[in-house]
């Protein structure tokens, strides 16, 4: 029932969008389908809460406007430059075969050509909004084929764009029945002007006021809202949409340094305002000529949800791309966009077509955005299960992909690093500090590049594709590593490592506790915690800092605190091997590790990888002492006697050790090292105890100083 009070029925409304929105979120479906459903909610066909159609319009173009110009303010015309040629080629072949299709499906559907040509245009736009949202969610904006999207999504908002030109200027002109001629040409005149202006003040106002407006970031938002209102109302007096002008108005201001501030600050309030775009688009739905739509708007979904990403797919095989790439690109345009019903939204307002036309687009809007959807976010399985006959549209050589790679420089190799991200560069160039033998592999080709320039191995690949496990040297890595912080990533790796019999060992990247866990029973062997072990060190750093370093102490000597990392030369040395006091004149007051917190330091105290140094002495000399303590381990120092290294020795079938306990075997004493694990056919005993006894064949995992192990394993038994 309608409100007497507008207020109360905008509140009405926007509650009913909120319940909706948060039905959607569990649904995980874009919020335009759930704006939509409310609008139909709200109309005239169902509650009847709407009346105030005005008001709800004036808010509709409002928000258009802002969309406009959002998309102009972030239009990055490099981006389809740095994609190449696959982002023109693309979303141009694309826009002309989904459009020439689909104008053929909708004449067969016996529309007639005006009606025909508005569905076949509203099928080529795919929403850009939807898509990097999906995909930044999902992590994959970054990949190869998420760049790829956005790149030939960005050539389908210009020819959105361009469409509304046409539309608003000679569309209208050929309805009144103008001389389309004479009309073209003053459009043309007036379009040139426009430009011309708005160049003129991008070169030499809006520069330098928008850095007088910076300031204050609401008076700079403020600007940028009434520039884009105003140049829209310009736009619209020159005969012009508002949609072109506030398009612009966003374009003038992409030069400048506040782009992403003023986008930034926008984008809620352009999300809010759409919000009444989509309910009046809803509520205004003839639903007494729906019915006789379902069938055709079913044809033409199944064309948008089929037809367009294989096109896409045809594309990019063409141009040498893997039929992966090509798959989960050609996903992103299975639905039409915001634009689509923007377009005939204003094709009806002008009177080319009719309700039953703007009834059919919608639908096919609502199909396909809600079915596109979970395409995207389950585009992992569908591939897998699609993989085998897709292979018609890869390349015997998909040189454009394969060109990324230099895997074939790689002999041997110690860690396949998967995940060149952040923690991944981070642990990859400590892993090269110290003399390691790694393979990189990502599907961000920014990564891959940067790595490469710096002559490290690099592989172009999804780990979550199921044939790279191919082109991975597993027979020659020892070690493989995810620094991928997700569960379906991390286990699915393992599981197909373990499928494909590898023997080396594993080691996951988890974000909590329950994760370490899940991994640790999968059977990886050592399993990161990245967050956690940052803040730890960071709480050690902080409370061992109040605990030894005053805050007020005037006084010529200064303090430090040093973590030994792994790999050092340090570690495993005595104190007195250390020259630290005499190479640079620092003293170690003091060493913390696992908790505990050790003063009173002999000369035969031996340091450890992860080891918190207190430090004393000049200060200039500090830093030359966080050096020495942390200097990589050279070549001659891994050959050292004096490191602590770590090996497996086996009891004989005739050894006397055969029924001895540990603590009767005395091997601390007898040959200097320490049991620290017992191999027992399939059983692993990791702490095991004094009085386990030795059995026959069984493997002791011991731990010393090198001439010790080294002496052990000449024996190989014992």
């Amino acid at each position: 029932m309608p409100f007497a009070d507008t207020f109360l029925e905008i509140a009405a409304i926007l509650s009913l969008a909120t319940v909706l929105g948060v039905v959607g979120q569990k649904l995980r479906q874009p919020l335009i389908i759930m704006f939509l459903v409310a609008g139909i909610l709200a109309g005239p066909a169902v509650l009847g809460i709407i009346a105030s159609y005005e008001q709800i319009d004036l808010l509709a173009h409002i928000g258009i406007a802002l969309l406009l110009f959002i998309v102009g303010l972030k239009l990055d015309l490099n981006l389809i430059r740095t994609t190449g040629p696959v982002a023109l080629a693309t979303g141009l072949g694309q826009i002309i075969f989904t459009s020439a299709i689909g104008f053929g499906i909708a004449l067969a559907l016996g529309m007639d050509l005006i009606c025909a040509a508005y569905v076949a245009v509203a099928l080529t736009f795919s929403s850009t909004i939807i898509i990097v949202k999906l995909l930044s969610d999902k992590k994959e904006i970054d990949a190869l084929h998420g760049q790829i999207a956005v790149g030939f999504l960005i050539v389908q908002d210009i020819a959105a764009i361009l469409a509304l030109v046409l539309l608003t200027t000679f569309g209208t002109r050929v309805v009144e029945g103008g001389s389309v001629l004479w009309s073209s040409l003053f459009i043309v005149f007036k379009g040139l002007a426009l430009l011309t202006t708005v160049g003129l003040l991008m070169r030499f106002v809006l520069p330098g006021l928008t850095r007088r407006l910076a300031h204050s970031q609401e008076i700079l938002t403020l600007f940028a809202i009434a520039w884009a209102v105003c140049l829209g109302a310009g736009s619209e007096l020159l005969g012009f949409s508002k949609e072109v002008g506030a398009f612009l108005a966003g374009i003038s201001l992409a030069s400048t340094g506040f782009r992403d501030a003023i986008g930034a600050r926008l984008t809620t309030l352009r999300d809010f305002l759409l919000l009444f775009f989509f309910i009046d688009l809803g509520a205004r739905l003839d639903w007494s000529t729906v019915g006789d739509q379902v069938l055709p708007a079913l044809l033409l979904s199944i064309f948008v949800l089929i037809g367009n990403p294989l096109i896409v797919l045809a594309i990019m095989g063409f141009m040498g791309y893997r039929r992966r790439t090509g798959f989960l690109a050609g996903l992103t345009v299975a639905q039409i966009s915001e634009f689509s019903l923007i377009v005939a939204a204003l094709g009806l307002s002008i009177g080319h077509i009719n309700e039953e036309t703007m009834g059919l687009i919608t639908l096919v809007g609502v199909a396909t955005i809600f079915a596109s959807t979970y395409l995207i976010l389950y585009s992992g399985p569908l591939y897998q299960r699609l993989a085998g006959p897709l292979k018609i549209f890869e390349r015997r050589n998909p040189h454009r992909e394969t060109a990324i790679d230099t895997l074939e420089t790689v002999p041997t190799v110690d860690v396949i690093v998967v995940g060149l991200g952040n923690y991944g560069s981070s642990l990859v160039a400590y892993l090269l500090g110290r003399g390691k033998t790694l393979l990189g592999v990502d599907f961000d080709p920014g990564a891959l590049d940067k790595w490469r320039k710096r002559g490290l191995p690099v592989l172009y690949a999804d780990i979550m594709d199921p044939e790279v496990h191919e082109h991975l040297p597993l027979t020659r890595a020892r070690w493989v590593v995810s620094t991928i912080r997700s569960p379906l990533v991390n286990l699915s790796l393992l599981e197909r490592l373990q499928a494909l019999g590898y023997t080396g060992k594993t080691a996951l990247t988890a974000g909590d506790a329950e994760e370490a866990e899940r991994f640790e029973k999968a059977g990886a062997h050592v399993t990161f915690r990245p967050f956690v072990d940052a803040a730890e060190q960071a709480a050690d750093a902080l409370t061992h800092a109040m605990d030894v370093l005053p805050e007020k102490v005037d006084w010529p000597i200064a303090f430090g605190e040093v973590r030994v990392r792994t790999g050092t030369a340090v570690a495993g040395q005595a104190l007195r091997d250390i020259p630290l006091r005499a190479e640079t004149g620092v003293s170690i007051l003091a060493v913390s590790r696992a908790g505990q917190v050790h003063y009173d330091l002999q000369p035969d105290f031996r340091i450890f990888p992860g080891d918190r140094l207190v430090i004393m002495g000049p200060a200039e000399a500090l830093r030359r002492a966080e050096t020495l303590l942390n200097q990589s381990q050279t070549a001659d120092d891994k050959d050292s006697t004096k490191r602590f290294v770590a090996t497996e020795i086996h009891i004989a079938e005739d050894s006397p050790l055969a029924g001895q306990t540990l603590a009767e075997a005395r091997f601390r004493q007898k040959h200097g090292v320490t049991v620290v694990g017992i191999r027992r056919g399939k059983e692993k005993i990791t702490t095991p105890a004094p009085t386990e006894a030795l059995a026959p064949g069984d493997g002791l995992i011991v731990i010393g100083h090198g001439r010790a192990v080294a002496a052990l394993n000449e024996k190989k038994m014992l």
